[in-house]
């Protein structure tokens, strides 16, 4: 294999670590994250920020040139790898910690802060040892492809400002037309169109930027099968329930008041179909990580070799470009992390036993460690934007829930501490495939690894506090489990604990949808999306399918010229970055008017009805498709 050459060499007057960068990652970073807990609570899926960051810090750099001086693209590349940690602390956070909230806790921001931090920390330390195995050896093997986008980004600095106007339109659209349906209420947010013959089948449609932009980042195969678990929801099992229920007069469980002849599409949704939704998620997240176990095994492997090399390698003759922190920090940083878990009673639960924190500090470690790995690994192939977070948290979570359920904790505190057990490992998986971008982006740029490790902890300190502070506000607000709020991944993570703690879970439907998962597998669809899309809305699927469906237009018409299909297809995901980022900051702000003032925005009093909303949702898609298609 030909010797990778840096863009910047090993030798270098740059300096590779400036304040200037990490504050404007760090702020940035916070923007983003913000956005992308709202994006997550609503839909459970979260987006890769690492390419819109790497063009925002290029523009930014190049306006403030005249106060704080000439950047580098080394400067760049800090500032985006501070800036990529928040979205990984939103994700973990996402998807678990909204369950709390629905047992009835109310933990505190400070605690889920703590948590946040710990996962971050976690994660990255336990990458320093896998750089060498899956960046370096693996160059040319695995693409990590926002990385890779990231460092062209970087390289093409001279086309930033270009570029970066995309992101900020995007942010701006994507503000305004929120605004206008969450503030002013001049149209509704979701469409429903009732089916003909089908009883109670229902067609629906969110009508928002941010899922548009979400479905043009995923592209057309991922939101197609995405659709596809939606439409089988609700245009074929709710109508097939409501058949089969047409004649009951008693509740069917797990309802308990109603017969299914009185339920509404929504109530059927609601009790039957996520549940059918929830053991399909489980059964496509274990799939995803069984499938993943010989990669799994295989880096382990590897980065104990390395590990071992490594403490024989004098770190003063390494060279720039090849110096990650040391050990001692690692180890160091692991055992503080794990000492205050055991010691914290506040961090694991409420005045939990120290035999229980002992154990479930065990289980972080032991998960988190194994999950980064995966992780990792993982990204490299597909993007962070598909990796699997919610299925490795799930089996974190089942194998912490049978070791308390063996040991008799299967009350709500010990449900409870189970869930801030999978918390952490969620974080750090989802903070592992993060770094694993940055560095590979570094790799290709010449950065220092020591310095992007450095700058990722400070991103994580930075941000985890304020994410968290995020997540707290949009529950006090809007509430999770909500129309607004579904925070539908945390919601499978509870069903999940309760199932087996509980064990009052409806297993006959669990499963169902764990029998859906496993035939998508079998017949070559990824179980995953359609598993979630079977789980979720299918309003909230319809808008990512046609994100998707404008991508697939537009890379078939460039179909004959690769650079122009790439350079299209780079400014709708800009643009689409925008879209959920405008919406995000609006919601964030629409949260903390209505926590001040005790109520949400009334709107103006006039409501223009469904089929304006439809029509600017068209507009807001044609703009899309047009900006992108300019070449």
């Amino acid at each position: 294999m030909e010797e990778h050459k840096p863009y910047v060499p090993d030798q270098t007057p740059y300096k590779d670590f400036t304040l200037k960068a990490v504050i404007i990652g760090a702020i940035f970073g916070i923007v983003f994250g913000a956005a992308n807990a709202y994006i997550g609570l609503r839909v459970g899926l979260t987006i890769s920020t690492a390419i819109p960051l790497a063009v925002i810090s290029v523009a930014v750099f190049r306006v403030l040139t005249p106060i704080l001086g000439k950047s580098t693209i080394l400067d760049c590349n800090i500032a985006q790898t501070t800036g990529s940690a928040s979205s990984s602390l939103a994700s973990g956070i996402i998807f678990t910690i909204p369950a709390l909230f629905l047992w009835g806790f109310n933990p505190s921001i400070f605690k889920i802060g703590t948590l946040a931090l710990f996962g971050g920390i976690l994660g990255v330390l336990f990458m320093i040892p896998l750089r060498k195995a899956l960046i370096v050896k693996e160059h040319g093997v695995l693409p990590y492809p926002e990385g890779v986008a990231a460092s062209q980004v970087l390289i093409s600095a001279e086309e930033g400002g270009a570029k970066a106007k995309n992101v900020f339109l995007g942010l701006g659209i994507g503000a305004v037309y929120k605004a206008i349906i969450a503030i002013f209420k001049l149209w509704p947010d979701k469409i429903h169109l009732k089916l003909p013959v089908l009883k109670k089948a229902e067609l629906g449609l969110d009508a928002t930027p941010a899922l548009l932009g979400v479905g043009f980042i995923l592209g057309p195969r991922i939101a197609g099968i995405m659709v596809a678990g939606g439409i089988l929801s609700w245009v074929g099992l709710i109508p097939l329930i409501a058949y089969f229920g047409e004649n009951l007069n008693i509740p069917l469980f797990p309802e308990t008041n109603l017969p299914i002849a009185q339920m509404a599409a929504e109530d059927i949704w609601y009790k039957y179909i996520r549940v059918i939704g929830a053991g399909a998620v489980a059964v496509g997240g274990i799939i995803t990580v069984v499938k993943s176990l010989p990669t799994m095994l295989g880096a382990l492997k590897t980065g104990f070799k390395d590990f071992r090399l490594s403490k024989q390698t004098d770190q003063s003759k390494k060279i720039r470009t090849d110096t990650d922190l040391p050990f001692p920090v690692l180890g160091l940083g692991i055992l503080i992390v794990t000492v205050l878990i055991i010691l914290a009673p506040q961090v694991l639960g409420i005045q939990t036993s120290l035999l229980i924190r002992l154990l479930g500090a065990v289980c972080i470690v032991v998960f988190a460690f194994c999950f980064v790995t995966v992780s990792s690994r993982i990204v490299g192939m597909v993007g962070v934007t598909s990796n699997p977070t919610s299925g490795m948290t799930i089996v974190a979570l089942l194998g912490t829930s049978l070791v308390f359920l063996a040991l008799g904790w299967t009350d709500l505190l010990g449900m409870a501490t189970a869930l801030t057990v999978g918390t952490v490992v969620a974080i750090s998986a989802s903070i592992a495939g993060d770094i694993s971008q940055d560095l590979k982006a570094g790799y290709i740029i010449g950065a220092t690894p020591r310095k992007q490790q450095m700058s990722e902890l400070i991103g994580v300190l930075a941000s985890a506090y304020a994410i968290a502070w995020t997540v707290w506000l949009l529950g006090k607000t809007f509430e999770f489990g909500s129309q607004e709020l579904s925070a539908p991944q945390a919601t499978l993570m509870k069903t999940v604990i309760e199932g087996v703690l509980g064990g009052n879970l409806p297993w006959g439907l669990v499963l169902v949808g764990g029998a859906f998962a496993l035939v998508a597998e079998l017949v070559g669809i990824p179980s995953l999306p359609f598993a979630v899309g079977i789980y979720l809305p299918l309003s909230t699927m319809t808008p990512i399918f046609v994100g998707g469906l404008i991508r697939n237009i537009i890379e078939r018409r460039s179909v004959k010229d690769d650079k122009l299909k790439t350079h299209r297809k780079e400014k709708g995901i800009l643009l689409g970055s925008g879209f959920i980022a405008g919406e995000g900051i609006t919601m964030v702000g629409v949260a903390l008017y209505a926590y001040i003032t005790a109520h949400k925005p009334q709107g103006i009093g006039v409501d223009l009805g469904d089929y304006v909303a439809l029509a600017a949702f068209l507009i807001l898609a044609a703009f899309l498709y047009w900006k992108s298609s300019q070449k």
